[in-house]
């Protein structure tokens, strides 16, 4: 009995080699693959092609504007009314409007003395701002060493106030907004952000201000970051390429063509009746900046960001802490655009175009499509298609079009030029965690409220190397400790180790060289896998 049902449920093909299980998923993948597979990858493939086509658009759009602003384009000084404010010699300072200064800070033991040294280094009538260091810390010895230097400044006349809040709901959005209800900043008209990292310039509201001051529609004027720590490590080197793009490119071309752009959260002077206008501080996202840069945009103020106004600030150093750092970043976005997207429809204050341009280019394209395309087509359909030969991908869509993406991203940052490639691989296997954290913010899952403050050094590894340099050298050397547990990162490897198998198939049976790409793919993933991405020094 026993064995006339083996016989009806197993198909004669597979008698004799019920023992042979290699064999026996071989068939079952050839049975499958034309009927299920290669219609589906194909499917994949189309997606893929016409999200790569979108981006394309987008970067040769920006590519384009961004050419005209510089060659055409006024400079701010001209296109907005622009007077430096001078003391009067009757008014005094009186003349100046009064700012408050927000930093918000937790448990920043290495950076709370350079933002508020910075804060209170700036060139305005002390009788004309006030400083305000929101303490959300939760280690009491630090909350002591930051209330110390607070008072410090104070015996010196800055008229700075240190402010704790019993619980640390709403994280920064929560403190910022508890900031601004303090009695004493109902006379002030602007308020300038820094995060605890953040060191501007004594002449920033100098330079800032009077834009505000003499244009009554504009609300935020944004400032450019500058990274002290770029060199540090090929880790930081990526970043910088990424984020100058954004600075050099992307918030120029929003400032210029729409007077929108989203807010970074720091290095900006905002009206403060726009932002109460705009309903306020919110916590709903974990991107509070550019959630109240939209809801102002809506009601019709105006931003302006300036490229020459720049900020010294930190870059993550660390791999763990730029993955929280870009879950929160790419999270955030795809959160609120999900919450705004018919608020931004029915809003009747802005015109259609620029409505347009908020949804399909500030939110879609680059918020959600840009991470999707690099790990969803680079990283698996592409690999895949080797392993499917059946299913073509065109040379245009996996070659031409991303090169070209590529060169018009790498105009932020010419001096990396040589680690373009290298970028492209490091962003790709980024586009891992940018796509997880994007799709848990559209479905409003997980960690989609998940808040990590970034880890910020300050100058401890420079003071620490400077240290090093003046004790003699060690008789014995002493192997550091690590736990390597800390380091290992199971997803990275795991597409690496997929990567790999999808290369060594394609150098065996394939046609197109793809391998070349997927071995130093296989490799990048495989040295973020174990965490020695923010070890190695880059050459200059």
């Amino acid at each position: 009995m026993a064995e006339t049902t083996t016989r009806v449920l197993i198909p004669e093909s597979f008698q004799g080699g019920t023992y042979d299980i290699a064999g026996q998923i071989g068939l079952i993948w050839e049975l499958i693959k034309a009927p299920l597979i290669v219609p589906l990858l194909r499917v994949c493939v189309y997606i893929s092609l016409a999200m790569s086509l979108m981006l394309f658009f987008e970067r040769l759009y920006m590519g384009i504007v961004i050419i005209l602003v510089k060659l055409f384009w006024k400079k701010p000084e001209k296109r907005y009314k622009y007077e430096p404010i001078q003391e009067d010699l009757e008014l005094g300072s009186s003349n100046f409007p009064v700012v408050l200064i927000q930093i918000p800070m937790f448990n920043e033991r290495e950076v709370y003395k350079i933002s508020i040294g910075a804060a209170c280094g700036l060139s305005w009538p002390s009788d004309r701002l006030v400083i305000q260091v929101l303490d959300d810390s939760t280690d009491p010895t630090i909350k002591q060493m930051v209330e110390l230097e607070c008072q410090r400044w104070a015996s010196k006349g800055i008229n700075i106030r240190y402010q704790i809040r019993e619980t640390r709901g709403g994280y920064k959005a929560g403190a910022l907004k508890e900031g601004l209800k303090r009695s004493y900043v109902k006379h002030c008209e602007y308020v300038a952000i820094f995060d605890a990292d953040f060191r501007p310039e004594p002449d920033y509201l100098r330079r800032a201000i009077p834009f505000l001051v003499h244009n009554p529609d504009i609300a935020l004027v944004q400032a450019r970051w500058r990274f002290v720590n770029s060199d540090e490590c090929l880790l930081t080197r990526m970043q910088e390429m990424s984020l100058d793009y954004h600075f050099t490119v992307e918030q120029e071309v929003g400032s210029a063509t729409h007077a929108f752009f989203g807010f970074n959260g720091t290095a900006g002077v905002w009206r403060i009746a726009a932002i109460n206008e705009a309903g306020g501080w919110k916590d709903r996202t974990t991107v509070e900046d550019m959630d109240l840069a939209v809801r102002a945009s809506l009601r019709g103020w105006k931003f302006l960001y300036l490229g020459e106004l720049q900020v010294k600030s930190e870059l993550p150093s660390t791999f763990n802490a730029f993955r929280f750092q870009q879950h929160r970043w790419s999270c955030g976005p795809a959160n609120l655009f999900r919450k705004m997207m018919m608020e931004i429809v029915k809003t009747k204050k802005v015109t259609l175009w620029k409505k347009f341009y908020v949804i399909y280019s500030f939110f879609f394209v680059r918020k959600i499509i840009a991470h999707m395309v690099t790990f969803f087509f680079y990283c698996v359909v592409l690999p895949l298609t080797i392993l499917v030969p059946e299913v073509y991908v065109p040379i245009w869509g996996a070659v031409y079009i991303p090169s070209i993406i590529t060169i018009l991203n790498s105009v932020g940052t010419p001096r990396s030029i040589h680690l373009l490639f290298y970028w492209i691989l490091f962003e790709n296997v980024m586009s891992l965690h940018r796509t997880k954290a994007t799709l848990i913010g559209l479905l409003e899952t997980g960690r989609a409220n998940e808040w990590v403050v970034t880890e910020k050094l300050g100058d401890v590894v420079k003071n620490k190397a400077a240290e090093a340099a003046k004790k003699p050298a060690p008789k014995f050397f002493k192997r550091p400790k690590f736990k390597f547990g800390n380091r290992l990162h199971l997803l990275e490897l795991g597409f690496g180790a997929f990567l790999f198998v999808c290369g060594c198939y394609d150098y065996v049976h394939g046609k197109n060289n793809y391998f070349v790409y997927l071995f130093l793919q296989t490799i990048t993933f495989l040295i973020c896998g174990f965490g020695y991405v923010g070890t190695i020094i880059p050459s200059s």
